[in-house]
């Protein structure tokens, strides 16, 4: 494989993660083109990217390290309200404790792996994420619609969605359910699959969702390639299965700091 073939292999992943770190789409793929200027300017860099996901995203973490606040003014300047808003939580905390949350959950980086990718020891790799799901056990407590049509699955995302304090604001298998979940009580965050019981789409019905209100979405797949097509506004939150529950809790609070599409209020 080239080397062009295999950045191109690991870059869907690499603007998931981005996304997920900076809260907006436009945002972490400026990061990302970034990335990939930095390695074409940089023969070192270049001849690093043959090792496979570390280096990239090591790449990709000394552009985040230095120019997270330029990019983030050019992203204000033509973003949404919401991304405009994320801008000013983010500056307001320090982004380390998240960044190694998400590398070793999100990303399935061993804390070693982590550790090589922030250039941090990896007993300090594990202290920022320990630092991570304290600050999520934090969180605002909101009440959380599952659009799932596997009943083990569906219990199984209950089970972890009430031990993190969160209420269920109902279960659905299918777009009709849904809809009718909805129409009983207004979700404060969706986690949705797309591949529905009666062959109906999650995407539709989170579409029909946000016709309504504007809530923060995960979507859980086993299928995550056929939404990092860039082919249409892809998810900044997306977990594939089969998932681990602290990749799910890390997603979960990401999207409740970040909140919805509504503009944020200043940290």
């Amino acid at each position: 494989m080239s080397l062009s073939e295999q950045v191109a292999a690991n870059l869907p992943f690499l603007r998931r993660y981005a996304r997920a770190l900076t809260g907006s789409q436009a945002t972490g793929d400026a990061f990302v083109r970034a990335t990939l200027e930095a390695a074409l300017a940089d023969s070192e860099v270049k001849r690093s990217l043959e090792n496979g996901r570390i280096p990239l995203y090591r790449a990709f973490n000394k552009v985040w390290s230095t120019g997270f606040l330029d990019v983030a003014a050019t992203d204000r300047a033509s973003g949404s309200e919401h991304e405009a808003g994320a801008q000013d939580r983010l500056k307001a905390i320090t982004p380390l404790n998240r960044q190694a949350l998400l590398l070793t959950t999100l990303e399935d980086f061993t804390p070693r792996e982590a550790g090589e990718i922030m250039e941090i020891d990896t007993s300090e790799v594990e202290r920022l994420v320990a630092e991570a799901i304290a600050e999520i056990d934090r969180e605002q407590a909101t009440s959380v619609l599952i659009i799932e049509d596997e009943p083990l699955i569906s219990m199984q995302l209950e089970d972890l969605v009430s031990s993190l304090g969160h209420e269920i604001a109902g279960t659905a298998a299918t777009r009709t359910q849904a809809q009718e979940a909805v129409a009983e009580k207004t979700p404060g965050l969706v986690l949705a699959d797309i591949q529905l019981a009666d062959g109906s789409s999650g995407l539709d019905a989170v579409d029909d969702i946000l016709a309504i209100t504007s809530v923060p979405v995960i979507f859980i797949t086993a299928y995550p390639e056929r939404l990092l097509t860039g082919d249409r506004p892809e998810p900044t939150y997306l977990v594939t299965k089969p998932f681990q529950e602290a990749t799910v809790r890390a997603a979960i609070s990401q999207a409740l700091f970040f909140g919805s599409s509504r503009p944020l209020e200043g940290g």
